[in-house]
């Protein structure tokens, strides 16, 4: 499959790397078509691996990630193109952190409304799907990190976009089973307001490899 991935931080380069790896093209997206984070990420990961801009990434993948900070997602995604995301799934991991009063970070969602809500409602088009933002992005594409069953989340209103992303993250090691479909875009809220925690969480571990189990 070809896929765009939109950032070039450790996010955007975990999941890339991990996709390429698994024999897809990729192309990794950024504000320049030359940028430097994503031309070492290029030589680093061979044939099936190109760049350019967040455009020409969307245009490129058949499937689009979102790796983008959360406060300039929509400002990327519109740089994107929404003739480039429509009818396309849309695979939002982004988190939106507020540093501007210093650490530990703020959130800019509330419980009305999810960043994930507001990518949709932007591009009503695209068929966006927030996973995998509740966790070090290591754990992510490598669930095998953290001993044990333990779980991902998947919201979106398009059953079918979800499928295709719960495919995706099967290939990456995430059972089936512990995969949880929480249910529309709404849904996305909680996983989203869920960062705080993780944080302090982060603080006390001392590590990113470590994730929710849902005991029942």
């Amino acid at each position: 499959m070809k896929i765009g991935v939109l950032g070039t931080g450790m996010v955007g380069r975990a999941i890339a790397s991990r996709l390429v790896a698994l024999g897809h093209e990729v192309k990794m997206g950024s504000r320049t078509p030359d940028n430097e984070n994503a031309a070492e990420w290029v030589a680093a990961n061979g044939a099936r691996a190109s760049q350019g801009t967040f455009a020409d990434a969307a245009a490129f993948g058949e499937l689009v990630f979102n790796c983008t900070s959360g406060d300039a997602s929509l400002v990327v995604l519109r740089a994107a193109g929404a003739e480039n995301l429509t009818g396309k799934a849309l695979v939002d991991v982004a988190n939106t952190l507020d540093f501007s009063q210093g650490r530990p970070p703020s959130l800019l969602v509330t419980t009305k409304e999810s960043l994930a809500e507001q990518i949709q409602s932007a591009f009503p088009e695209a068929r966006v799907v927030k996973t995998l933002n509740t966790m070090n992005c290591e754990v992510m594409v490598d669930p095998s990190l953290v001993p044990g069953r333990h779980n991902v989340f998947v919201s979106g209103n398009d059953e079918s976009a979800k499928s295709e992303v719960k495919g995706l993250l099967q290939s990456f090691g995430w059972p089936g089973e512990d995969i949880l479909d929480l249910g529309d875009i709404t849904t996305a809220r909680g996983p989203e307001l869920y960062i705080p925690l993780w944080l302090r969480l982060y603080g006390t571990v001392g590590s990113g490899h470590f994730n929710i189990a849902l005991v029942h």
